[in-house]
């Protein structure tokens, strides 16, 4: 049986791609992956066994920058707080101490103006949002000004005038743990942290010090390190903290446009053709 696999559909980090399975599946031509992040996968083993790699960025972005935005909105206007506190048995009245802070107006700070990035300002200049960007390349001109968005050369600049900074950058060795105790505290005392990215990019220990301090207002997690977190763990404590689980691409249409995707790369690369979401090892 394991001479007929010619092609393998990741769904959420499974099956796990080790040498040993790559070794018994001599035939195998592709692995198409249900997302865009590949930090789960070794590509350099993979492509040492002549075996082409391909993710998903179309199917997710819109879907991904969406719940970005879900994020900053609940976390600016506290929904998750005051709907605990709207159906506890003892509410007669909204207390004038659950104040959110204004969305228009407001400075977002995108670090990872790719793909998804780039959907997320879009989202944000409807909102009536300024918008501050880092990416390792600089957009092109034309398209800074489609959302009215500046460049920050360094990401430190970003920090310091953003009152929501969004991460939606890939895990690698330059971003694990790429926010940790000195980034938080460049950050203004009122800001939120949003991260839709990989939960490694946020040193954790420093987030949860950062919040019961005071450094940063609040924090939006849709992804942590690892998932679920353990639940003891100090971030499901802190009342100024929304944790999803990863719901980034779940979606009726988005699961089925990944399935789509994955598919039309798994028969490019069985019939010898490019594929149109290639991944390389870098």
């Amino acid at each position: 049986v394991a001479k007929k696999v010619q092609a393998i559909y990741l769904w959420w980090h499974k099956p796990v791609i080790d040498k040993e399975l790559l070794q018994s599946l001599p035939n195998l031509k592709v692995i198409a992956n249900s997302g865009v992040g590949m930090d789960h996968l070794d590509l350099k083993l993979i492509a040492s066994f002549g075996v082409k790699m391909a993710n998903a960025p179309c199917a997710v972005s819109s879907t991904t920058a969406d719940t970005g935005m879900a994020l900053l909105l609940a976390s600016a206007r506290r929904l998750v707080e005051v709907h605990n506190i709207s159906i506890s048995p003892s509410m007669d009245y909204c207390e004038a101490d659950i104040l959110g802070v204004k969305v228009a107006g407001a400075t977002l700070g995108i670090i990872g103006m790719g793909r998804i990035g780039y959907k997320i300002a879009v989202r944000a200049k409807a909102f009536e949002m300024s918008i501050l960007y880092h990416n390792r390349i600089r957009r092109k001109v034309q398209e800074e000004q489609a959302v009215r968005a500046s460049y920050c050369k360094k990401i430190d600049s970003l920090l310091q005038q953003a009152d929501f900074v969004m991460l939606v950058v890939s895990l690698t060795p330059q971003t694990h743990k790429l926010i940790g105790k000195r980034e938080l505290e460049l950050m203004k005392p009122t800001a939120t942290l949003i991260n839709i990215s990989r939960g490694a990019v946020v040193d954790q220990e420093a987030l949860v010090a950062a919040l019961q301090t005071g450094v940063i207002r609040a924090a939006a997690l849709d992804v942590t390190s690892p998932e679920p977190l353990p639940r003891d763990h100090a971030l499901l404590k802190l009342k100024n903290v929304i944790i999803t689980p990863h719901l980034g691409v779940k979606t009726d249409k988005a699961t089925y446009m990944i399935t789509e995707e994955a598919v039309e790369n798994i028969l490019a690369a069985l019939n010898g053709l490019p594929l149109p979401s290639e991944v390389l090892p870098s």
